[in-house]
């Protein structure tokens, strides 16, 4: 029977253990030096070896040739761990064996001495799992476990675990395994199976993995059949379109084409690309995640000089992405990443997934249809990058003044009265506007808004601002302010506590209408006082 690659490979003592050299190098001189602890618990994303360096302590204390605090792994007691025939050793999966009863037999068996080995070890897998029954169970022998009983906790959620429980094992965090390591690793067991494997995918595999290797090998299994060219003769050579295919990737140049399309407001394109993966079977929740991922990629390349040890790809992925993130702006790309994230929650929710995701990336390319706050900002932060590039945005044409209807109304009234038109359609006299005098204290009010509202400062730059009795008038015609002041609380709070700090007094806020107020004349002072000199007589002309 076929034994997979990852079981296959397992480590079977401490120097076999990759990538976690601060648990293995603390562990070995435990055990040889003999200051065996009564409970350990190891925490740390899948597949980062906890689970298998449950079972080499298992071995190395119990191991009669044991040297240096690793197992021989060839004496009877190793072999018998290794295939599960001594009893002494027992792995409990908490996730299907988490009731009280499950600890209550395990603390009856605990009293019993190892019937062929030195110690009676535990190994709990998935502990955050046991109900709170358990753990007290659990806790009343952890308290006073007799002397040949070793507990092992794993655990991938470490903040489950009782404090009580924490508090009386040695913890140990593994970490996740770097690309690197794990491309070596992927590379090594290729070479021991005779598979002819691209180092791009090796590095491809070790970067989808995400520091697990367990992932890793999994992967690296299902690519193995996917490549293998002829049954009989079992000749595998292992591509980057290969680990793609098997890992159930879109296409790279898909990802890329999507945020171009974005960039150029191209809903067809997109749209084709969407149909196109519809076609190819790949699921819509996986390509939302990858969508993702893409534009995390924007960001750490629009945020870092070398993006490639922080993005999943090859190198070569990492440069196209600082290409197109030079043509983003951060606003849009963080607005981006907030419409997919939301759409991947609702994803779950609903069997339309293509309908989300099509409806996510329309509104990507037009984030004026979206009235959110992070939409406003998204528009902000595009018109930035056009005047950046030196882009002027096209003007928007002023409409058509508007008939009134009343007006029309009246008109025909008339006609139909006998009257003429002409008498009806003389214009009625506009009432006064309201006169304002300018805020003094309007420049101090921006600088306070720049330090707390970037965003409502960039939108307010270079405008001015008008008293009205109790009122400050903002004399703003830009639609994503007045959109802000109307919906956005968060844009309120900012102005009012801006004019408190740049006029020590707080005061109700509203756009400047120029057909409702109007702004006081300025004559020119020393023209008038020239006119009357010379009315006077006095000679006012001027001498070289």
């Amino acid at each position: 029977m076929y034994q997979a690659l990852y079981r296959k490979y397992r480590p079977k003592n401490f120097d076999e253990v990759v990538g976690q050299e601060h648990i293995t190098t603390t562990l070995k001189q435990e055990i040889a030096s003999g200051h065996i602890g009564h409970a350990y618990l190891f925490t740390g994303s899948r597949g980062t070896g906890k689970t298998s360096c449950s079972k080499i302590i298992a071995k190395a204390v119990n191991c009669p040739n044991q040297h240096d605090g690793n197992p021989c792994g060839v004496c009877n007691i190793c072999r018998g761990i290794d295939d599960g025939s001594i009893l002494d050793v027992t792995e409990i999966d908490a996730a299907s064996n988490n009731g009280v009863d499950s600890i209550r037999q395990l603390r009856e068996e605990a009293n019993f001495t190892p019937a062929v080995t030195r110690y009676r070890v535990y190994i709990i897998d998935e502990t955050h799992m046991l109900s709170v029954g358990a753990f007290n169970a659990l806790l009343k022998i952890m308290e006073e476990p007799p002397e040949h009983v070793i507990f092992i906790l794993a655990t991938t959620e470490v903040h489950k675990i009782p404090a009580t429980i924490l508090s009386r094992c040695q913890r140990f965090d593994f970490r996740r395994i770097s690309p690197s390591v794990i491309a070596k690793q992927v590379l090594f067991v290729c070479e021991q199976e005779g598979i002819q494997i691209d180092e791009d995918a090796a590095q491809l595999i070790a970067r989808l993995s995400e520091g697990g290797m367990r992932d890793a090998l999994s992967l690296l299994d299902v690519c193995r059949s996917s490549a293998r060219t002829n049954a009989e003769e079992h000749t595998e050579h292992i591509t980057v379109q290969h680990v793609r295919s098997s890992a159930g990737l879109a296409v790279s140049d898909s990802l890329f084409r999507i945020a171009d399309a974005v960039l150029q407001q191209d809903v067809p394109t997109i749209l084709q690309e969407v149909e196109q993966m519809f076609l190819n079977s790949i699921d819509f929740e996986k390509m939302c995640v990858q969508l993702i991922s893409h534009y995390r990629g924007l960001m750490m390349a629009k945020s870092l000089k070398d993006p490639s040890d922080f993005v999943p790809g090859l190198p070569q992925d990492a440069q196209a992405l600082a290409q197109q993130a030079s043509r983003y702006s951060m606003g849009q790309i963080l607005y981006s990443l907030t419409v997919l994230q939301n759409t991947l929650s609702r994803m779950s929710k609903t069997s339309q997934t293509r309908t989300e995701l099509e409806m996510a990336v329309i509104k990507l390319t037009n984030p004026s249809l979206d009235r959110s706050v992070d939409a406003i900002l998204a528009r902000l932060s595009k018109l930035e990058q056009q005047l950046k590039n030196g882009v002027v945005p096209a003007a928007v044409p002023a409409a058509a003044p508007a008939v009134s209807a009343s007006a029309e109304v009246r008109s025909t009234a008339s006609s139909k009265a006998g009257q003429p038109a002409d008498l009806m359609a003389e214009p009625i006299p506009a009432p006064p506007r309201k006169e304002v005098t300018p805020f003094e204290a309007w420049p101090q009010v921006l600088d306070a808004l720049r330090h707390s509202n970037t965003a409502l400062h960039g939108a307010l730059v270079n405008t001015n601002a008008y008293q009205y009795q109790e009122i400050i008038l903002i004399d703003c015609d830009d639609p994503l302010f007045l959109e802000m002041i109307r919906t956005n609380d968060y844009a309120k709070k900012s102005i009012h506590q801006a004019l408190i700090s740049g006029s020590g007094r707080d005061w109700r806020i509203g756009p400047f209408k120029k057909d409702l107020y109007q702004t006081p004349s300025q004559d020119d002072v020393m023209e008038d006082i020239l006119s009357s000199a010379q009315k006077l007589g006095v000679d006012v002309s001027i001498e070289d």
